[in-house]
C-alpha cells in the first residue's frame, strides 16, 4: 500500500508544481493525472482474480502482467479518456502522464536481477538496468513523498495565488 500511496503522491507533487506554469492544468487535471498513477498497479487484481478465470469470462488469452507496461497503460488510459464527457484527449495525457510518472518511478527501484521490469513492452522486451535507488517495501519512500507532496501542498496552498507565486 505504501508504493500505491507513494505513486499517487508523486504525480500530486509533479502535476501540481506543473499546474504553476500551464494555466489550463487546473486542480481536476492534477486529480486525473493521480488517478493516472493509480492506472500501473491495476495488474493487481491478479491477487484476486486468477488470469483463468479472466480468460473464461472474456473468452480470449488475457494476463494482468501486461497492463504495468507501457502498452497496458496506454489501453487503460484510451478507456479512461473514453469515460470523460469531454476532452477526451486532454484525459487521455493526464491520465497517460500520471501512468507514465508511475512507470518512471517503478524504473529506478531495486530488482534482485539488477534489471528493471519490461515496462517497454509491447514495443520491446528490453529490461533496462536499474540504479536501484529503493526498495518498494522501504517506509522511507512513502515519508520522502508524502514530505514532499506536503511542502509542494503548503507552498500551493499559500504562495501560489493565481498560477503566480508571491515569492518571484
Amino acid at each position: 500500500m505504501a508504493d500505491l500511496l507513494s505513486h499517487v503522491l508523486a504525480a500530486y507533487a509533479i502535476f501540481t508544481i506543473g499546474s504553476w506554469r500551464l494555466e489550463w492544468l487546473t486542480k481536476r487535471w492534477v486529480a486525473v493525472a493521480m488517478i493516472g498513477a493509480l492506472l500501473p498497479d491495476l495488474n493487481r487484481i491478479g491477487l484476486f482474480v486468477t488470469d483463468a478465470t479472466l480468460e473464461t469470462v472474456l473468452d480470449l488469452p488475457f494476463s494482468v502482467d501486461g497492463i504495468h507496461t507501457l502498452g497496458g497503460v496506454l489501453v487503460l488510459a484510451g478507456v479512461g479518456s473514453m469515460v470523460v464527457t469531454s476532452q477526451h484527449r486532454r484525459a487521455f495525457g493526464m491520465l497517460l502522464g500520471g501512468a507514465l510518472s508511475h512507470l518512471l518511478i517503478d524504473g529506478v527501484k531495486a530488482y534482485a536481477d539488477g534489471a528493471a521490469g519490461a515496462w517497454l513492452y509491447p514495443f520491446t522486451w528490453y529490461r533496462p538496468p536499474t540504479p536501484s535507488l529503493y526498495i518498494s517495501s522501504d517506509p522511507a519512500v512513502l515519508v520522502v513523498t508524502a514530505v514532499a507532496a506536503g511542502l509542494v501542498l503548503l507552498y500551493d496552498r499559500f504562495w501560489v495565488v493565481d498560477g503566480r507565486s508571491l515569492l518571484t
